[in-house]
């Protein structure tokens, strides 16, 4: 069988759908993945066959942001005013990139011709690509779902705008009346999308670019934190607060300051804090103890999947509705905006790493993601969505 995965080229979109690629691959099917050029290398990382369509995001925005005559890429999501940001948000990922992915994929199908094309949800132009070209799709989730954030409606009627030009009508989760495989515990996740989705469990098994661990991960004495605001939205004075109030607890902090945060901003760091650019994630979190972040949703889940407290410091897209789901699962806490002070967020993990209800709600919520089905039992069922 042929398939075709294809996604929005970024950590959080790409990689949640590596695992089922590979499951596929390795159970003999022919599966090449479909995603913008940028981020090919870290698809042959995985070893898996690539072929580049779509819009880099960085550079989606940039004309988006040209186009709506504001600067905006290289500042935080928190200092763009909401009616700059906006529409330029919805013109992203509601136009451009699925205007893109449908002209690159279409010619793609005509040479790999897909039996099934795997679609990831935010990526609304494989799916409509697919449509068009009249092959089966089924959409890929990447978190959580949230049904009620204002970015995200807005995000979604430019979507449905989009796919009344191209004669599609969208459901109302953008899984356009087909299966859809969610990486979300059932427990977590949001009960209308569970309503009206034909919904395919998988194991949120999470994926990063090969690596080894920063030394003394393994060899420690006293629990062990690890800090990070992801890929896209660092923020150093975040990052700075969140530093100054963990070093004063008797943890030792691992912080990975990603792509967006120079380390020099951050400055001397006392010396049970470490900091790396980068750290391989999932072979991280099974040796931590709290997890301070952003809310993005790989990192929410693969707590979740660890059994982690969380600490939640959100700053913007689908971050807020990870940090409520966390806080209604009883297994973290939260701190917003002019809440992120060295006292509070060294009071919060104070809290998260003793609180013995927080680590039986992590226990439990892990023990549903660990009872999910595995990639290669998802990939087995492929064929018959086809």
């Amino acid at each position: 069988m042929r398939l075709l995965f294809t996604s929005l080229g970024s950590f959080g979109h790409t990689f949640p759908l590596v695992p089922l690629a590979v499951a596929a691959r390795d159970a003999g099917h022919d599966v090449v993945f479909a995603t913008s050029e940028d981020f090919l290398p870290q698809l042959t990382k995985a070893g898996l066959e690539t072929a580049a369509a779509g819009l880099a995001i960085k550079d989606a925005f940039g004309r988006a942001f040209a186009e709506a005559g504001a600067a905006g890429p290289r500042r935080p999501p928190g200092e763009i005013p909401p009616e700059v940001l906006a529409p330029v948000v919805a013109r992203v990922f509601g136009e451009l990139m699925p205007q893109r992915f449908v002209a690159d994929l279409l010619p793609l199908f005509s040479r790999f011709r897909p039996d099934l094309v795997v679609s990831e949800s935010g990526n609304s132009g494989g799916a409509f690509a697919a449509m068009k070209a009249g092959i089966p799709v089924v959409a890929h989730g990447f978190g959580r779902v949230s049904s009620d954030d204002p970015m995200v409606t807005r995000i979604r009627d430019a979507i449905r705008a989009h796919g009344a030009e191209l004669g599609i009508d969208v459901g109302e989760d953008l899984a356009f009346a087909g299966p859809f495989v969610d990486i979300c515990p059932e427990s977590v996740q949001d009960p209308g999308f569970l309503a009206r989705t034909t919904r395919v469990p998988l194991r949120p098994v999470g994926w990063s670019e090969p690596g080894e661990l920063p030394a003394g991960v393994l060899e420690r004495s006293r629990p062990l934190v690890y800090l990070t605001l992801g890929t896209a939205m660092g923020h150093a004075g975040v990052l700075g607060a969140a530093i100054a109030g963990l070093s004063g607890l008797d943890v030792d902090v691992l912080v990975a300051t990603g792509p967006t945060v120079d380390p020099a901003a951050l400055g001397e760091v006392p010396a049970n804090v470490r900091l790396e650019a980068w750290v391989p994630q999932s072979e991280l979190l099974p040796h931590v103890d709290l997890v301070v972040h952003h809310g993005g949703s790989g990192t929410t889940l693969g707590a979740f999947g660890a059994g982690l407290p969380q600490l939640l410091l959100p700053q913007g897209a689908d971050q807020f509705s990870n940090a409520d789901a966390v806080l209604t699962a009883g297994v973290g806490s939260r701190l917003l905006a002019a809440e992120v002070t060295a006292d509070a967020v060294a009071s919060a993990a104070r809290d998260l790493l003793t609180d013995t209800a927080v680590a039986d709600a992590t226990r439990r919520l892990a023990a549903e993601v660990a009872a999910m089905p595995t990639p290669p039992e998802v990939a087995a069922r492929l064929p018959t969505f086809a």
